[in-house]
């Protein structure tokens, strides 16, 4: 399967091919799956933990009231919704597509799960972003730590996937950890593991893709 060198040449590959921007680009990773039949329902819709931070962690709200809602404000949480701001938001679809779109991750406490589900769950599920329940006196400040520093890679009928792996500033080492990371994470869930696997690519946000057949071990 591919390794961390292969991976860090198609990074500096893409980053020298690149003009200069007035922008910091990020790097993104693309993977294209074969001998898989859409048409039997394939999808992903994964949480990978990245080895390395991203200098923009991912965004993350989380519902809860009373000491949990303190406690995720506390340690720096996106933003907090308690109840009342739930049942608000089942009142205003607009206002909650708004709020989907502007986060990556949602956590909510077990107690308001029900709650959520009945007053949201109709737009977050289609979306793959119900959230994920924190129980009663779980440390909220490990949760917002680990989904701040994760990607969600989904897929829904498709042969292909992208997602954001770094930024042209970041150590190149530290962008193909979490190209690993993601590659490792996707092919445990391919019927046939890396076999399954046809094509990696990695590319600037403005460049050309750089690719990778991959060569299935024997």
């Amino acid at each position: 399967m591919v390794n961390e060198s292969e991976i860090i040449s198609l990074i500096q590959e893409a980053k020298k091919s690149e003009k200069e921007r007035k922008f910091k680009e990020s790097l993104e990773l693309y993977i294209t799956f074969k001998d898989i039949d859409v048409k039997k329902g394939f999808a992903l819709n994964e949480t990978i933990q990245l080895p390395k931070q991203m200098s923009e962690p991912a965004a993350v709200c989380v519902m809860a009231s009373g000491d949990m809602g303190i406690k995720a404000k506390n340690a720096n949480a996106d933003q907090v919704i308690d109840a009342d701001g739930i049942n608000k938001l089942a009142e205003n679809k607009r206002e909650t597509r708004k709020l989907i779109n502007k986060y990556d991750f949602f956590l909510a406490d077990t107690k308001l799960m029900a709650s959520v589900g009945k007053s949201l769950g109709q737009l977050l599920g289609p979306r793959g972003k119900m959230p994920t329940p924190v129980p009663f006196n779980a440390p909220i400040e490990s949760f917002l730590s680990r989904f701040k520093s994760s990607i969600r890679v989904r897929v829904k009928n498709s042969l292909s996937l992208s997602c954001k792996i770094g930024d042209v500033e970041m150590n190149e080492n530290d962008v193909a950890s979490n190209a690993s990371a993601i590659i490792n994470a996707i092919e445990k869930k391919l019927p046939n593991g890396d076999k399954n696997i046809k094509k990696i690519m990695v590319k600037t946000t403005m460049g050309k893709a750089i690719k990778l057949e991959v060569k299935v071990r024997k």
